[in-house]
């Protein structure tokens, strides 16, 4: 079953591509015709594309590993922000500092300087430094959560990237290709899709274009995360009685074969006297 459909995609506007002159060669199997100067995009590859993107964004969901979602540009980094928070996802919509993924023990560092920073000011040393420190302190600490905020939650390197408008993060792109990182994006008419893993040929400019395909892909993360919970239920409800049996194996000895022959003797002994008392 389809997680979007053509008419969908339509009424948000996914079709439309960019002005001819400034369109991407390698963009070609993906245009379906030209009209008024501007490309439009065939969408019924894009509704292929999103289910496979989205089949496999279900299983990295439902393996336990992370998905970062990056769109910095203004008509996209709320509605990005917001679909990602639904999961629980990493994300980042401010700015991509380099070295976020390549020097990726450094911006571990500084997500771990705010955790710093927050214990500052809760065990009391705020209290024993100027007002012009604790300012400086403060500026430093707003200005990280604004930046890496969103990826504190993220502990080692992302499973994949998802990224809006590829040509304009660019840097984000390069870094993930460098570390085989698995990248997801939508393209547009006027970017390169050589080496996306998983091209989305759709506006990549629209807020309703950018929508309707977050919706297919965040359920999808979704239906992955449900997975997994009810794959760890199972797993523990079938471990139960084995842990069950285990434990009693545990706690009670097993009976040597002097107390078995104990205990046959005295059931015997108990048989024949109330034979004779009967």
């Amino acid at each position: 079953m389809s997680r979007t459909n053509f008419e969908d995609l339509l009424e948000a506007g996914c079709h439309f591509g960019h002005l001819k002159r400034k369109w991407n060669p390698a963009m070609a199997p993906y245009i379906f015709m030209e009209r008024n100067d501007i490309h439009i995009i065939d969408l019924h590859k894009t509704v292929a594309k999103i289910d496979e993107a989205a089949e496999e964004i279900k299983k990295i969901a439902k393996s336990g590993r992370k998905v970062l979602f990056v769109a910095t540009k203004k008509q996209a980094k709320d509605i990005v922000a917001e679909k990602a928070k639904e999961t629980g996802m990493p994300y980042i919509t401010e700015r991509w500092a380099g070295g976020m993924l390549t020097n990726f023990p450094t911006i571990r560092k500084a997500v771990k300087k705010m955790s710093t920073i927050d214990k500052m000011a809760s065990d009391g040393t705020f209290e024993n430094i100027s007002k012009r420190e604790k300012l400086q302190i403060t500026r430093q600490r707003e200005k990280l959560e604004k930046n890496l905020g969103s990826i504190a939650d993220l502990t080692r390197l992302p499973a994949a990237v998802f990224v809006v408008d590829v040509m304009k993060e660019h840097i984000a792109v390069i870094e993930a290709q460098r570390l085989g990182i698995p990248i997801f994006g939508i393209v547009d008419t006027n970017s390169n899709p050589g080496g996306i893993d998983y091209v989305i040929p759709a506006n990549d400019d629209a807020t309703k274009s950018v929508e309707i395909i977050l919706n297919a892909i965040v359920g999808a993360i979704q239906e992955g995360l449900d997975d997994r919970k009810v794959e760890k239920v199972d797993t523990e409800t079938a471990e139960t009685p084995v842990a069950k049996e285990k434990k009693s194996r545990i706690t009670k000895r097993p009976r040597t074969q002097k107390e078995d022959e104990e205990a046959l003797k005295a059931k015997v002994a108990d048989k024949f006297i109330s034979k004779e008392d009967e």
